[in-house]
């Protein structure tokens, strides 16, 4: 992980006022498993593919607020990864890559930001607590994920009908018996 000289921030628990009056930054390249609940939606199935790396980078700026108001903070975070979810047409492992780049600004408190959630177009965040970095990125990564992840041109071959077992058998076994037609036995 870099950051900007003379300074030290620590990702987990960032002072992001101090950041953005700095006009800092962060870098890293962190291993997937750093973020549990994007990892716990990798494939899982035999021969489970190594999970790759997380490269993000986070940017803090002042910036004029609104009507000519105090300074607001902002953070700008990219990440960028690729993770192995599920075809759900042949049920293989997809690399599917995520990438993130959103912008920030921060409030005071919860309750200020929601009051002004509804206002205005950019996403905010609270400055107390103190953001955790991996955790705004986690949640910004798993935003990213495909509702039904493919792949353009399947592996092998899938099988796109469905049957009834019990329709279609030659081999001298009996015939299902419906139950609806026995009902209507027991009703005589």
């Amino acid at each position: 992980m870099t950051s900007t000289p003379k300074t030290s921030w620590h990702p987990d628990r960032l002072d992001v006022r101090a950041f953005a009056l700095a006009g800092a930054d962060l870098q890293a390249h962190d291993p997937m498993t750093r973020f549990q609940r994007l990892s716990a939606e990798a494939h899982a199935g035999d021969g489970l593919p190594a999970l790759g790396l997380v490269t993000w980078q986070a940017r803090g700026e002042m910036r004029a607020g609104a009507s000519g108001g105090a300074q607001a903070v902002w953070l700008h975070v990219h990440a960028d990864a690729t993770i192995p979810l599920t075809c759900q047409r042949c049920l293989g492992p997809v690399d599917t890559p995520l990438t993130v780049d959103r912008w920030f600004r921060f409030v005071n408190d919860e309750a200020t930001a929601e009051a002004e959630d509804d206002d205005c177009e950019e996403d905010l965040l609270a400055l107390e607590p103190r953001p955790r970095l991996h955790d705004v990125l986690e949640d910004e990564l798993l935003m990213e994920l495909p509702l039904v992840p493919l792949h353009d041109i399947c592996p092998v071959p899938v099988v796109m009908q469905a049957s009834d077992p019990g329709v279609g058998m030659d081999n001298g076994e009996p015939e299902r018996r419906n139950p609806f037609a026995e009902l209507a036995k027991l009703k005589k």
